[in-house]
């Protein structure tokens, strides 16, 4: 049995809480990275108001999944040695 379509936004939003750190984390990540809130916008294609409001607890509604496979990357990238 399929879903039905109009469920889709939903499930999306609670993908996309699921793949996203915690706000805190995410700023940690960003600031352990050197980077400004306008560099991280600019790689995601966003306004730095958005990272802003993002980091301070909103869920992003676009550009959430590229949102969070930059967070994990450079998360991961920090953990490398050097």
């Amino acid at each position: 049995m399929s879903k039905p379509t109009h469920f889709e936004p939903l499930l999306e939003l609670a993908r996309a809480r699921r793949l996203l750190p915690p706000p805190r984390e995410r700023r940690r990540i960003r600031e352990d990275a050197g980077l400004s809130l306008r560099q991280l916008a600019d790689a995601v294609g966003c306004s730095h108001t958005a990272v802003a409001l993002w980091e301070s607890g909103r869920t992003p509604r676009q550009h959430r999944r590229a949102y969070a496979e930059l967070l994990r990357a450079l998360d991961d990238a920090l953990r490398e040695e050097p």
